[in-house]
């Protein structure tokens, strides 16, 4: 969601139209499979993926162990065997600069294991990736070198969940914060230096797939973690719990960051889970002030809804992109428009980013929209193909890797590629 996390892009310089033509490329890498996303920084690209290996029925006989009942096959849980990478490439010019590879034979939902699902840490000289079953690595960003690693599944005791851990590590001064999962360690922090551990705080049945994120409330910052059973606020130095308000989801399925404005935090997860919190920032509390349904509010269901004055912009289940007035949940109005065009489709995803006074959205079918949100209505300026979708997904195929916006570009990636495109303004003839 950007340097100051809050899903806007402040480069300068941008399009007003996409060219009839597509956007040109700058240039494009072979890549594996996964949904994280890049993330550009100091003049690279930082980027996940997986690369599958050949079935060894010995090997996967060793791991395989009972997961459970499942109510269908997004839930079916086996082994596959693959190879986790971490690659820097150029930004200028796609060229691989390092790769970090480790083995990694996953144990979550067969129909979701294409690859990791989280976007890259950097801060400064240094890199941090987690990968879906808890590898976690601390990187030099310029040469690829582990400064130190932790495997979450083996140091916590950790059930990886369903679908894998999805939340972004999280920078805050000499702290690395981690959602993990399990009794007492929902949410662990570390030394980002040397990945001692720090502090420790929660318990869950389910971790959950949102990133942590830090808010100042009145005096007080407080750290804003998202889990499958409670929406939660601690001290970001010590994991002290300020206050906790229970809102179960779906399986665990809290994806979307909570979204704060003024002293009002906005959260949204799988199927029709919303809610509307007021955090009192003298005492250190938070109630609820409305809770959503399939008529009330939008719940975003991969994707961080963006709040715009008093209303919030969204896609929610099937595909419907809606606009919420923020005070009462109320919709203004929703429209296929941004998502598949026409009618809904299972898990339809868009993303959100605002430049200027217009956003680009991002769909599942590797289409980029250039729109005006408001209100009365979405108003579109353009649409364009940056990117092929290619993960399965029943009768669809999706991309559901959040792109990057930086040097007056789009990285976007699928399971077999990073392409890097042009978002420049043509600059006069002289």
């Amino acid at each position: 969601m950007g340097p100051e996390r809050d899903g806007v892009w402040r480069e300068t310089g941008i399009v007003e139209q996409f060219p009839p033509s597509g956007l040109p490329r700058r240039w494009r890498v072979e890549l594996g499979g996964g949904y994280a996303g890049p993330a550009v920084a100091n003049g690279r690209v930082f980027v996940m993926d997986r690369i599958r290996q050949p079935d060894d029925p010995e090997k996967i006989a060793r791991l395989k162990r009972d997961f459970g009942p499942a109510p269908n096959y997004n839930y079916t849980r086996g082994v596959t065997l693959g190879t986790e990478r971490v690659v820097a490439l150029d930004v200028q010019t796609g060229a691989v600069l390092w790769v970090h590879q480790y083995d990694c034979p996953y144990t979550i939902a067969l129909m979701y294991g294409a690859g990791p699902r989280v976007t890259p840490t950097v801060d400064q000289e240094r890199v941090y990736t987690l990968g879906a079953e808890g590898h976690l690595f601390c990187l030099a960003a310029e040469t690829g070198r582990v400064l130190w690693s932790r495997e979450l599944q083996e140091d916590y005791g950790l059930e990886i969940p369903h679908w894998g851990l999805a939340a972004h590590p999280l920078i805050d001064g000499d702290r690395l914060i981690c959602v993990v999962g399990g009794q007492g360690t929902t949410v662990v922090a570390f030394d980002k230096r040397s990945g001692r551990e720090l502090w420790r705080a929660l318990d869950a049945r389910w971790p959950g797939y949102s990133s942590p994120t830090i808010y100042q409330v009145g005096q007080t910052r407080q750290l804003v973690i998202w889990h499958g059973d409670a929406i939660n606020g601690l001290n970001p130095a010590t994991g002290e719990l300020y206050w906790s308000v229970p809102i179960k989801t779906h399986w665990g399925m809290a994806i979307g960051v909570p979204r704060l404005t003024g002293n009002r935090l906005y959260i949204s997860g799988y199927p029709h889970q919303s809610a509307l919190l007021r955090l009192d920032p003298r005492r250190l509390g938070a109630e609820i002030v409305w809770q959503g349904d399939t008529r009330r509010g939008v719940a975003c269901v991969m994707s961080t809804p963006f709040i715009e004055g008093d209303y919030v912009y969204g896609g929610g289940p099937g595909g419907r992109f809606m606009c919420v007035r923020l005070s009462d949940g109320v919709r203004m109005w929703e429209s296929f428009a941004p998502s598949t065009g026409k009618r809904p489709a299972g898990w339809s995803n868009v993303f959100i980013v605002k430049h200027q006074d217009r956003f680009f959205l991002a769909n599942d079918q590797g289409e980029l929209s250039l729109a005006y949100l408001r209100p009365g209505g979405y108003q579109q300026i353009g649409r364009t193909k940056i990117i092929a979708p290619t993960t399965p997904l029943g009768r669809r195929q999706v991309v559901w890797s959040h792109p990057a916006f930086a040097q007056r570009c789009v990285f976007a990636r699928n399971d077999q590629e990073l392409v890097c495109l042009s978002l420049a303004a043509r600059q006069p003839q002289r």
